[in-house]
């Protein structure tokens, strides 16, 4: 497999320890906003979400998710059991949409990041084929751009 299809494999939206890290900072960063609302939520309950957001127990994640059926509430038992002094602030404000669909967003990005610096791309030749686009859109007559090969 070569490299960037590994790099994009690990980042998929399918792999379970890219949700498990990026639901946990999603958390992190959703309870950090709530005090400004005039929650109690303390710097310590913060500071412990932050501490242990990568130390995630991915067999005990399995085994919630199985006897749950439900990956979100699944990743928020597990995260809890982690950080005991946070558990009831860690899903405080949070619905499943805002985890699942914020983690994907955090995939897509992640993996733009992968492959735009890869792929190479000729804007001059880009830039012609769009004008010559538009002008056929607009009934102008115009021939047709060609890419140059480099021969």
């Amino acid at each position: 497999m070569n490299e960037t299809l590994q790099e994009m494999v690990q980042n998929s939206f399918c792999n379970y320890k890219h949700f498990c890290f990026a639901s946990s900072k999603l958390y992190e960063l959703l309870v950090g906003t709530l005090p400004a609302l005039g929650l109690p939520i303390t710097d310590a309950q913060i500071a412990e979400m932050e501490s242990h957001a990568e130390d995630i127990d991915f067999a005990m994640a399995a085994e919630e998710e199985r006897k749950l059926r439900h990956d979100v509430m699944a990743h928020v038992h597990t995260f809890a059991h982690c950080c005991p002094t946070a558990a009831p602030i860690i899903h405080l404000g949070a619905t499943s949409c805002y985890v699942g669909d914020n983690t994907d967003l955090i995939a897509l990005r992640d993996g733009f990041n992968i492959l735009l610096p890869k792929v190479s791309f000729d804007h001059n030749w880009m830039n012609a084929f769009l004008l010559d686009q538009e002008r056929w859109f607009t009934g102008q007559k115009m021939p047709a751009v060609t890419r140059k090969t480099d021969d």
